[in-house]
């Protein structure tokens, strides 16, 4: 038996585009949703609480949730070269900013996960500064920080704010384990049953598809959250996140969520619905 649902997820390009014809109602879920918009790390601590039944996360995130969630195939952003970014206002190397002040979009995000093991493997400690994403690139350029973690927009436009690039994590990652980035995935309450999650999951793939069909129909919705308004900027960000990966992670995908979150110290194997 279906009822209203609550659903959160961020206002960047990315999840404004995956998730508007289900927002607007052009893909139909019976009983209708409820939508939160909020920053990822929001979106993480609501997890978190529970508050919402189904939400964007952070995989990182997703590892201390799992009891209660259980990780949809479709809406994720996942990839190769959409990492994270590591920026400072000069050319430095990372043994640079040892015992430093360092600015992350939030403690459980998958930055901070990927920034945290790439200190550990360069034998650094920084002190780190939560802050909201938007606000990270600012504080840099403001030398309140030495350096930040930069997501979302802030990976195409941190050289315009006279900041450079110092770390590549979604490289580093990539290098490492041969994987693509697991960035954020979308979590379903099991309390709901899995066949209500396999019915989210197909809603969120022909949202997908149906922003892929006509893009226009969603254009001012994104916008009009975007926190870059650039035409081209948002236009990138979409084409960057929303990939292959965003319609059905595949084993591939599986495999590489699986590794980030045992690195995140998560133990349990039921991690996604199963593939039909």
């Amino acid at each position: 038996m279906h009822r209203k649902l609550t659903m959160g997820y961020s206002p960047c390009p990315n999840d404004t585009y995956i998730f508007h014809a289900l927002a607007s109602g052009i893909v139909s879920w019976p009983e209708g949703l409820e939508i939160t918009l909020a920053d990822v790390e929001e979106l993480n601590g609501l997890a978190a609480s529970g508050a919402l039944d189904v939400v964007k996360v952070s995989v990182a995130a997703a590892a201390d949730i799992l009891d209660d969630y259980v990780l949809l195939r479709a809406g994720g952003a996942m990839g190769y070269g959409v990492g994270p970014l590591l920026v400072a206002g000069e050319a430095c190397d990372l043994a640079a900013l040892d015992g430093r002040k360092v600015a992350i979009p939030g403690r459980n995000t998958t930055a901070n996960l990927l920034f945290g093991l790439c200190c550990r493997e360069a034998g650094i400690e920084v002190e780190l500064i939560e802050m909201v994403f938007d606000e990270v690139m600012p504080a840099v350029v403001a030398g309140d920080v030495v350096a930040g973690v930069v997501i979302h927009e802030g990976r195409f436009t941190f050289a315009r704010q006279g900041l450079t690039c110092v770390l590549d994590l979604g490289a580093w990652w990539e290098n490492h384990t041969g994987m693509p980035i697991p960035l954020g995935a979308i979590a379903i309450k099991r309390s709901l049953g899995l066949e209500v999650a396999a019915q989210m999951n197909e809603a969120i793939r022909q949202s997908v598809f149906a922003a892929r069909e006509n893009p226009a129909a969603g254009r001012e919705y994104i916008k009009s959250h975007a926190q870059e308004m650039d035409n081209d900027v948002i236009a990138t960000h979409i084409n960057t996140f929303v990939t292959d990966y965003s319609l059905d992670v595949g084993g591939g995908g599986v495999e590489a969520v699986s590794r980030l979150l045992k690195e995140a110290g998560c133990k349990r194997e039921d991690i996604f619905i199963t593939s039909e």
